[in-house]
């Protein structure tokens, strides 16, 4: 004689044994609300609002009511090439920037990844610029470009190699000398990121590559790169979508001069909301630049997507 026992689901939000409740949908919602409401309200709620406002004709000082236009700043857009020459100098911008940033965290990360006297000192100073804000690191860096009495040209002069120059007033020094600070202000992060990747990175791989006879070089390719790759693709990202929305750095040191060899995209889009007035076109720069750089995460999201199935 065979018994057959029969197992009844139980409910949703039904008891279990011992008299616990399981978590409802509703329960894990008020959990969330928190932490949505604010990005809802500061963040959502402003991106929807610029999107509707770049489909029309809002201007400061008018008293005339604001009228639907449609494309009509999409279009103007397409025919603006100081925009488009903002847009490419935005681009160099980010890439000058996010690459050396890059290479130059990889080795701080690597040399304080190693067993060093007074270590923890070392890594406090590193994050030094983290810690300041923007502004502050764009003042400073004002004082070191001064032509007159800044700590470049004193340097300079001591060393015989001329008598300085304007570094942020000329047409062929100001972007260079930006992109130098913004690698400088940037780079602990990614330090950061990159050092906690490596201390994930079992030493017993590293010990085991040295005895089977692995330099240096072979142990980073083999070992600690690709433990690293997740961590890097994901910080470089990151710091590129920062880039090409920095504003604040850029506004401090230049204001976008001199000529507009150093207006960025949001700059100039600052520039016709705020002294021109013009907040639906500002509006309409604005949702090209969503646009770009939801083009690129969503690059980004495909590669990590394609590379995880490929491991």
């Amino acid at each position: 004689m065979t018994l057959v026992t029969a197992t009844k689901r139980s409910a949703p939000g039904a008891p279990r044994a011992g008299g616990r409740r399981r978590p409802t949908d509703r329960g894990a919602w008020f959990l969330v609300l928190p932490a949505l409401i604010p990005i809802l309200v500061l963040s959502v709620g402003p991106l929807l609002y610029g999107i509707l406002l770049a489909f029309t004709d809002s201007q400061s000082g008018r008293t005339e009511p604001t009228e639907w236009v449609g494309g009509l700043n999409f279009q103007d857009l397409l025919h603006d090439t100081l925009f488009w020459e903002s847009f490419r100098i935005g681009l160099v911008w980010a890439v000058g920037v996010t690459v050396p940033q890059f290479l130059l965290a990889l080795g701080l990360a690597l040399l304080l990844d190693q067993e060093l006297r007074l270590r923890w000192l070392a890594r406090a100073l590193a994050i030094i610029p983290w810690a300041m804000p923007e502004v502050v690191v764009g003042v400073m860096w004002r004082l070191v470009y001064n032509p007159d009495a800044g700590v470049l040209n004193e340097t300079l002069r001591d060393l015989g190699l001329g008598d300085g120059r304007d570094w942020l007033s000329g047409l062929g020094t100001a972007l260079p000398a930006v992109i130098v600070v913004g690698v400088w202000a940037g780079m602990p992060q990614t330090t950061v990121a990159l050092l906690a990747g490596l201390q994930n990175t079992p030493r017993e791989l590293h010990e085991a590559a040295a005895m089977d006879g692995a330099g240096a070089w072979r142990r980073f390719r083999t070992v600690t790169w690709p433990a690293l790759r997740p961590v890097a693709l994901a910080i470089t990202a990151l710091n590129f979508i920062w880039n090409v929305n920095s504003f604040a750095l850029v506004y401090v040191l230049t204001s976008g001069g001199p000529g507009g060899r150093t207006r960025l995209p949001m700059l100039f889009a600052y520039e016709e909301a705020f002294r021109y007035g013009q907040f639906g076109y500002a509006a309409a720069m604005g949702c090209v630049m969503v646009a770009v750089i939801s083009v690129l995460l969503a690059l980004f999201l495909v590669g990590r997507i394609r590379g995880g199935d490929e491991t």
